[in-house]
């Protein structure tokens, strides 16, 4: 099934195009072709195993890490085709970053955690380390609670915090686009509205794409929605269309919880 994007080119981030993944025979993705809007907030919906996180992964090529996996197709950002052989995925992760699921920290102290990728290669001062800490820090709404405990291990914060400060450390590296996947699934309420609140401020300066398996979640949180079955594109639109008067009827039975 083809899905025309319904983003013009030049107002979105990433192109994806005739996108198709393998994990050995087995094709998960098929044929998707989305165009995902700059400094927006785009969520991928579906129901297990249909193929988001997949899709997700072939953002920063970290699909590249499983050796029985094989990609075809583009997926065009700023220009550039991500999977030309002279892209490092080193930088492009670094451009592309990712919150996963389960909060996972390092077994290291809160400011090393954050520190730990700018470290390499980058030759930053001692002085701007600190400063980008205490901003990436802030900028997940973390700061207030940390500043008086930087030095202690980060495996002693609550999992809401956890998951903070894993955006935090994605954030420090400056990148253009946040990909999370499912990243409220293992913390509570309370932790999962300071992350939307975040995801919401975000959008100013980066492009967002979230998967997740509550559509009440994506209806709050996102501007755009695609919809994937069985690793196709279903649909694609703005959020409220997609919730309110999706055009195909499977979206429509997987909106209103007839399966999924």
């Amino acid at each position: 099934m083809e899905t025309v994007p319904i983003i013009p080119a030049p107002e979105a981030k990433i192109i994806i195009e005739d996108l198709n993944l393998f994990y050995g025979k087995k094709q998960v993705l098929k044929k998707i072709n989305l165009a995902i809007p700059e400094n927006k907030v785009t969520a991928i919906i579906g129901p297990s195993g249909c193929g988001k996180s997949s899709l997700i992964r072939t953002l920063n090529r970290l699909n590249d890490l499983i050796p029985e996996a094989r990609v075809e197709g583009k997926v065009i950002l700023d220009g550039e085709n991500i999977y030309d052989p002279d892209v490092d995925p080193v930088v492009l992760r670094k451009k592309v970053g990712l919150v996963f699921q389960k909060p996972n920290p390092f077994p290291k102290s809160i400011f090393d955690n954050i520190a730990y990728g700018l470290r390499f290669g980058n030759h930053k001062k001692s002085e701007e380390i600190q400063a980008i800490v205490e901003r990436s820090l802030k900028q997940a709404a973390l700061w207030d609670e940390v500043k008086d405990c930087l030095h202690q291990s980060a495996l002693r914060l609550s999992g809401g915090q956890q998951q903070r400060l894993c955006l935090a450390r994605a954030l420090a590296v400056e990148p253009e686009i946040i990909l999370f996947d499912e990243p409220c699934s293992a913390i509570d309420p309370i932790a999962t509205a300071k992350v939307e609140e975040l995801i919401h401020q975000l959008k100013k300066d980066y492009t967002v794409i979230i998967v997740t398996h509550n559509m009440q979640q994506a209806a709050r949180v996102a501007d755009f929605t695609a919809f994937l079955w069985l690793g196709e594109l279903i649909e694609f639109d703005r959020t409220e269309k997609i919730f309110t008067n999706p055009k195909n009827k499977l979206t429509e039975d997987y909106i209103t919880g007839r399966f999924g």
